[in-house]
């Protein structure tokens, strides 16, 4: 894998920090992409000239690429390197996206299942990072600098959706649509550059601090399958307060749209913040799964709270909104560690490919299902599905893996 890098002198032990920036950098430039096409919802319903159900078809698709590749992006990383699969992924992904500035905007006549399939291989591409910029960050850290490390570069994904939520409906709104996919395509190659220059192999004597693989592959364990189904049960509540909260408070509790926007900003950046408090705390603790499953558990009761209460006053529906929506953040960067140390190095790829395929064939789900199931029951139903979701999530974790002697301090 990559052994002409892999020989590269001078690359010490602070050389992680770049990997860790760059794997990061990757994360958000997808992120941008990924959250950042959803908030145009409005837009492309009026420049395209979508029905709603059209919309609603084009915005879950790149969601359902990821979903649909990223196992096969892991196996691929495990076995050609993190740095040319995230190489490949960012350039092709790059090349995509100014395609479609030239051939899929406004100007032209397009149906939506021309956009829709065009956004399912952009996210099957853009699957590429998760797995190799996660497999990049853990063989160069070890495990008791993995989850911190790993959390700040999960803690990228709503800092890059953040930026293209701010971004994007104001280029379309000033530049069109080309000018969108123009930039989003921008900060793919910056970021195909930066891990071309500073992404490299990890040296050898990192490499333990995962524990050794087992010959078994993760897609025949058990436990690992456990972890990414609970992935993908938390991720429920997750998107379910990502994508419907605003029409919930809107609708039901009449609040004003720049009331709704601050809400849904600081329950993003509450939720990095949890991030990176969580990969520092089970660090030091070595307790992943357990606070997951905590976290599983508070954010079902919070939900279930939350439907109970769904006719009650503004204030109430927000607080619950606030706590379920932080907490269904907090577990993500915990949850990549835990899998990948529990496949081992030579398989975490696939490990990471995995959960990311539970994962986001929940994002892809959640927000499909919903509007069906607020057609047979309410937003009482909405919340307590979501809030069973989290429940059913903490049931099914796997128990704490054996305690590991403690890492050597002055391991990289």
């Amino acid at each position: 894998m990559n052994h002409h890098f892999a020989n590269k002198p001078a690359l010490g032990p602070n050389h992680r920090w770049l990997v860790l920036a760059t794997g990061a950098g990757a994360q958000a430039s997808f992120a941008a992409t990924f959250a950042g096409i959803p908030v145009l919802g409005i837009l492309i319903r009026a420049e395209y000239g979508f029905s709603t159900i059209e919309l609603g078809f084009v915005l879950s698709c790149m969601a359902l690429g990821v979903g649909l590749s990223e196992i096969l992006w892991g196996l691929l990383t495990d076995k050609l390197g993190d740095r040319l699969i995230l190489l490949s992924g960012l350039l092709s992904m790059g090349l995509m996206l100014a395609l479609m500035s030239l051939t899929l905007t406004p100007d032209h006549p397009i149906p939506a299942q021309a956009l829709g399939l065009s956004l399912i291989l952009l996210g099957a591409l853009g699957a590429s990072v998760n797995a190799s910029s996660g497999r990049a960050v853990m063989t160069w850290f070890s495990d008791g600098k993995r989850g911190f490390a790993m959390s700040l570069r999960q803690t990228a994904v709503p800092a890059g959706g953040a930026l293209g939520a701010a971004l994007l409906p104001w280029l379309a709104n000033q530049s069109g649509f080309s000018a969108v996919f123009q930039t989003l395509a921008l900060f793919c190659f910056i970021s195909a550059f930066a891990t071309w220059r500073y992404l490299h192999e990890a040296p050898a004597s990192t490499h333990p601090t995962l524990q050794k693989s087992s010959h078994k592959s993760p897609l025949l364990r058990f436990d690992i399958w456990r972890l990414a189904l609970a992935s993908g049960l938390l991720t429920v509540p997750q998107m379910a307060v990502l994508t419907f909260a605003g029409v919930f408070l809107h609708d039901e509790k009449q609040l004003s749209l720049s009331s709704i926007s601050v809400l849904l900003v600081s329950i993003q950046l509450c939720g990095a913040a949890m991030r990176v408090w969580s990969g520092h705390y089970t660090d030091q603790h070595r307790n992943r799964n357990k606070l997951i499953r905590v976290i599983g558990l508070l954010t079902g009761i919070s939900a279930l709270l939350l439907a109970l209460l769904s006719h009650a006053p503004a204030l109430w529906a927000m607080i619950l909104l606030c706590i379920s929506g932080v907490l269904a953040h907090a577990w993500h960067g915990v949850a990549y560690t835990e899998i990948a140390t529990m496949a081992g190095a030579s398989h975490s790829g696939t490990a990471l490919g995995i959960t990311g395929t539970t994962i986001f064939t929940s994002a892809f789900l959640t927000p499909f299902l919903i509007p069906y199931l607020l057609t047979a029951s309410s937003w009482g139903g909405v919340w307590l599905m979501a809030g069973l979701s989290a429940l059913a999530a903490a049931l099914l974790l796997p128990s704490e893996p054996r305690i590991l002697p403690k890492p050597v301090l002055n391991q990289p």
